[in-house]
């Protein structure tokens, strides 16, 4: 899968069953062999975008023009519909990247993600549409929609999987928002089940983990300081155990279902007295997936360590979590809150990216 070096800090990650994803996507990383060196020498087995990715990898460079260009040529101005045109392309090309991944890992790895459009974020309608549309027109086994883990996309989730469609859950951070996704997955394979069809669908449940410690940072004590969202992240594995070794997920595995893989996201450190490779030794876990800046990526190569890896055994956690509440934070009413920025966060992305788009486009068009 890897030619990675046997003693190289992301082999041995890798070799621990931790899938090191990618959070990034340029044209650049893809066509100047950036992306295949990091599958063959860091043991990169997938990768993520969302719209702030797109959005800084179009704005900061030249190298969309010329399709944006030939978009608009040939008669597609909308700049939505641009966009999609050019990050599909994009995640077609990763995808046929990490497709020995995918073949030899028969299913469980080699993904790619593509978000539908976060103004859809509480419409479960839109949001199922949206899903349908983007995974037929990219046309690859080994491509995740992405649909965040609110209320409303809870049910265009179960629906997703129901239809076939690989999903990766976005903007989870409680222990309470994972569980509601993975259930939100289950329900969708057992009607697969019982309608006879293959419960072979895969599906990743991102959950976000340095968002916690940059929303206290300055507003707790300084025991608390890079704890929270590690304290989360162990509460939230600790669930994710319990809900596979469940009978009922006994059963379904059994039957030819695969588990919907824990995927720790937004492990880049806000803090800059902490070590940039805090998260992702803090978080080293096998059968779960970290997706990582690109910087972080490169400096865990140089100078990560690996040690020992996550257990089920919370009383740490719980005692950092009983801390953070008599400091006055409560977690499910910071969690709903973080999901909501998060959503905000992604639909003023989108509206940043979509405007340069469009201001590419009629610029261009000018000039052809």
């Amino acid at each position: 899968m890897t030619t990675g070096k046997t003693s190289s800090p992301t082999t041995l990650l890798h070799n621990m069953g931790q899938s090191l994803w990618l959070d990034n996507i340029t044209r650049k990383l893809l066509t100047g062999g950036t992306l295949k060196r990091y599958i063959a020498e860091l043991s990169v087995t997938g990768l993520t975008s969302n719209p702030t990715i797109f959005d800084h990898a179009i704005s900061k460079s030249d190298f969309y023009d010329t399709a944006i260009r030939a978009a608009h040529d040939e008669g597609t101005t909308s700049p939505e519909a641009i966009f999609f045109g050019l990050a599909i392309e994009d995640l077609q090309g990763a995808a046929d990247l990490f497709r020995p991944v995918y073949d030899q890992t028969s299913g469980v790895d080699g993904f790619v993600s593509l978000e539908v459009s976060p103004l859809l974020a509480y419409d479960t309608a839109k949001t199922l549409a949206a899903a349908k549309d983007l995974f037929g027109r990219a046309n690859r086994p080994n491509l995740f929609i992405k649909i965040p883990g609110t209320k409303e996309g809870l049910p265009a989730i179960e629906e997703a999987i129901f239809n076939g469609i690989p999903v990766n859950v976005t903007l989870l951070f409680s222990p309470q928002q994972y569980v509601a996704a993975a259930e939100a997955y289950t329900r969708g394979i057992q009607r697969r089940i019982a309608a006879k069809l293959n419960p072979r669908v895969a599906s990743v449940a991102s959950v976000f983990i340095s968002r916690w410690d940059k929303a206290i940072m300055g507003k707790s004590p300084d025991s608390l300081r890079n704890k929270l969202g590690v304290a989360v992240g162990y509460k939230i594995y600790k669930a994710y155990r319990d809900l596979l070794a469940s009978e009922p997920w006994k059963k379904l595995i059994a039957g030819g279902a695969m588990p919907q893989r824990l995927l720790w996201a937004s492990t880049g450190t806000k803090d800059p007295s902490a070590p940039d490779t805090f998260y992702i030794t803090a978080l080293a876990a096998p059968d779960t997936v970290n997706t990582m800046p690109e910087e972080t990526l490169l400096a865990f190569a140089d100078h990560g360590k690996v040690g020992s890896p996550m257990t089920t055994d919370v009383t740490d956690a719980d005692k950092i979590l009983q801390q953070a509440a008599q400091a006055g934070f409560t977690i499910d009413q910071l969690a709903a809150q973080l999901q909501k920025e998060g959503a905000e966060s992604f639909v003023k992305s989108w509206t940043d990216l979509i405007t340069v788009v469009g201001r590419k486009s009629s610029a261009l068009a000018a000039t052809s």
